[in-house]
């Protein structure tokens, strides 16, 4: 799941919303393809499916009160579901079904959006200004690998399932009284002042929709298609990527070890374990099922290693490689 929250895809969200709206509509000003007629995508915000663009712009444009021209007016967020995510709704739902729950998740993302600023009076999405639209297809732009390599053109609709949804939403609050900016990550000088500031946390927001999802479609993740890992490979320690890899190893071998991973990587995450050893030891039942998993045999695969040896081998190696460094 990938879910991102930018200024504007035209560049600018300090004046009037008018051109992001513009270009939103793009599928609908599209010619029908082999004659068959295309069927608008409406805009949309939780309660109602029908919302005129012109609606939009000026719903968003109007709700600026106090704000100066050079201040941020609105912002937009990205929705965009895996292809593994959308061929589960598909495969639940089917062609259309997808698409209005991708747009119910949408609203329960917006709720998410709303509770992580921590604002009394600002619960759920109904105390948010904003409007969704769900677009069906991606298109190649100049900056993509196979346009500049000359495989495909710019414009050039993009293969597979694409379907995701842009939402557009107020810098203030419905009651135009409010101001909320995903932008602000500042922390305050407690946590009083913090929840006055409204600090935002994009990480918890990411995170909040890949639950979602998980929890509302019943969908399985894996652990390499989570955000804890994709965070943890990135910018984890050494000791972190190290127990990742590990979990890794067994949701490969042993698949039905996904639940027991997907927890303890959140513990990894939050930096509770200081090696493999300690995550394989430490953690109770849970261990002993997760060690029973890795130490199991596997058809075909010849001797396995113990991961706590591999991960002291490693440990070792590391060391000597620092000290003749040092020496040097």
């Amino acid at each position: 799941m990938y879910i991102n929250i930018t200024k504007s895809e035209t560049g600018d969200n300090k004046g009037s919303s008018g051109a992001l709206v513009h270009y939103l509509e793009k599928e609908n000003r599209m010619k029908p393809e082999n004659g068959m007629e295309n069927k608008p995508e409406r805009w949309f915000n939780g309660t109602a499916n029908d919302i005129k663009p012109h609606e939009v712009r000026m719903g968003i444009d109007r709700n600026v009160a106090k704000l100066g021209r050079d201040d941020n007016k609105f912002f937009l967020i990205n929705v965009s579901p895996s292809g593994k995510e959308l061929a589960h709704l598909v495969s639940k739902y089917g062609e259309d079904g997808a698409r209005e729950k991708l747009k119910e998740f949408a609203a329960r993302v917006m709720d998410e959006y709303a509770r992580n600023f921590k604002r009394p009076g600002i619960d759920s999405h109904k105390d948010l200004l904003w409007f969704g639209k769900l677009e069906n297809h991606r298109y190649y732009n100049h900056n993509d690998r196979e346009v500049k390599s000359g495989q495909k053109r710019k414009g050039e609709r993009k293969e597979g399932r694409q379907m995701h949804i842009q939402i557009i939403v107020s810098r203030k609050d419905i009651t135009n009284k409010i101001k909320l900016s995903p932008q602000n990550t500042s922390r305050g000088k407690n946590k009083a002042h913090s929840q006055k500031l409204g600090q935002f946390d994009r990480t918890a927001f990411k995170q909040s929709g890949e639950t979602l999802f998980d929890e509302l479609f019943d969908f399985e993740r894996n652990l390499k298609d989570s955000l804890q890992y994709a965070n943890m490979m990135k910018n984890g320690t050494a000791q972190q990527k190290a127990q990742m890899h590990t979990l890794t190893e067994l949701t490969g071998r042993h698949p039905q070890g996904q639940p027991l991973a997907m927890e303890l990587a959140h513990d990894v995450a939050q930096g509770m374990f200081e090696s493999v050893g300690e995550m394989l030891t430490t953690t109770g039942s849970m261990a002993a099922d997760l060690l029973g998993l890795l130490m199991a045999p596997v058809e075909g695969a010849g001797e396995q290693q113990n991961p706590i040896e591999e991960e002291e081998k490693r440990r070792k190696r590391k060391k000597k490689a620092q000290e003749r460094g040092i020496r040097r």
